[in-house]
């Protein structure tokens, strides 16, 4: 019996830092170390009132379906965020919340984009944005940014882009953390708005950044779609639950998908993350920790022969040019792992083109691997 292999999956690329992870959890299992400089997910648990929300949620036997679009409660919490964080007024209506930011990506591609559309966005960037279009039957246009674009999108990109239907952004970004400033996004969101394209704003790393105030493309754009997440400011990673602000027009069709799709997020994540906006204390203690973190590879990694890198503006990444040293970024990090016992995120799985020349370091770990990572890199290479 042969049967039939759907052509969307054949055609997706793998999320290759997941294949990194499992050779890594390999390593691990046959009793040699790893120090996980791989993986996007903080190196810190979720905080005690998060847990002790959780646990009092067990306890009452709350964890059944909520509304597909999240608890009322937790909506109005996360509506109230945006006035206390960047003094912008949110309707609750506008609020969904999500199966993590992974499930408010699907959401809005679904229900913004048809079959053939064309969606813009930075390469490099996060692989699933491109993955999940391509699924979809979208046609992700990769706009060719470079360290002098402190490789994000730029109006003059998109000006030679063709004709739209969408652009992705994403401040801070993913992989090289760099973000987008007050004038930059408006002339982006401005663009959009001229040209009829759909603006979908990736802000799940708001909250972690060095210097550098993160701006909300709702200032700039009613119409844009934004999606943030509880795993990386918030801790909550494994909690899979994040949430959008979804404009007028797409609250239905986004509502009826989420109903079909997912039911709801999970109750018992939506509970402790209205707990979560009470932590930021805790949660600015995690961000000092990846900022010594980022101090550290800054210094530490040119030592090691990576001379040139992303600036870091916020998240909790290095980019890193290493054609210098190598032209497989894959071979190279395979043998990092294998001879150094430091897992780190080939530069292709965000950026095909010419991602062989970069790597990608994740800081959000513990400060002592961190520390023990750069030394022996420097021993290394």
């Amino acid at each position: 019996m042969v049967l039939k292999v759907a052509s969307r999956g054949r055609a997706v690329s793998p999320f290759i830092v997941m294949d990194v992870m499992r050779a890594a959890a390999q390593r691990e299992a046959e009793g040699a170390e790893v120090l996980h400089l791989e993986v996007g997910q903080p190196g810190t648990p979720a905080p005690e009132k998060v847990i002790d929300a959780a646990k009092n949620a067990l306890d009452r036997d709350l964890i059944g379906y909520t509304d597909a679009r999240g608890t009322a409660s937790l909506r109005a919490r996360i509506a109230r965020h945006y006035q206390d964080q960047y003094g912008l007024p949110v309707d609750p209506e506008r609020v969904m919340v999500t199966t993590g930011s992974s499930g408010g990506f699907l959401l809005s591609f679904l229900s913004a984009f048809d079959p053939g559309d064309r969606v813009a966005l930075a390469a490099p960037g996060y692989p699933a944005y491109r993955n999940i279009l391509q699924a979809l039957g979208v046609e992700p246009v990769l706009l060719t940014s470079t360290l002098e674009h402190r490789f994000q999108p730029t109006v003059g990109l998109l000006e030679r882009a063709g004709q739209l239907d969408g652009l992705i952004v994403a401040s801070p970004s993913n992989p090289a953390g760099t973000m987008l400033d007050d004038g930059e996004l408006a002339a982006l969101a401005g663009y959009c708005t001229a040209n009829d394209i759909r603006l979908i704003s990736d802000e799940i790393y708001h909250g972690i950044s060095y210097g550098h105030r993160a701006v909300s493309a709702l200032a700039h754009s009613p119409d844009a779609i934004i999606i943030n997440s509880f795993s990386k400011y918030f801790s909550m990673t494994g909690w899979r639950l994040g949430w959008m602000v979804v404009p007028e027009d797409l609250l239905r069709p986004a509502e009826c998908l989420a109903q079909n799709l997912f039911i709801s997020a999970p109750a018992l994540s939506q509970t402790a993350g209205e707990a979560a906006f009470d932590c930021g204390d805790v949660l600015d203690g995690y961000v000092a920790t990846y900022a010594r973190n980022r101090r550290l590879l800054l210094e530490e990694l040119p030592k090691a022969g990576f001379s040139t890198m992303a600036p870091a503006d916020g998240a909790f990444y290095i980019y890193a040019d290493i054609s210098d040293l190598t032209d497989d970024s894959e071979a190279y990090c395979r043998r990092m792992l294998a001879e150094t016992g430091i897992a780190a995120t080939p530069g292709v799985d965000f950026d095909p083109a010419r991602g062989h020349h970069f790597l990608r370091f994740s800081f959000a770990g513990p400060e002592a691997d961190i520390a023990e990572a750069a030394k022996r890199l420097q021993a290394w290479v």
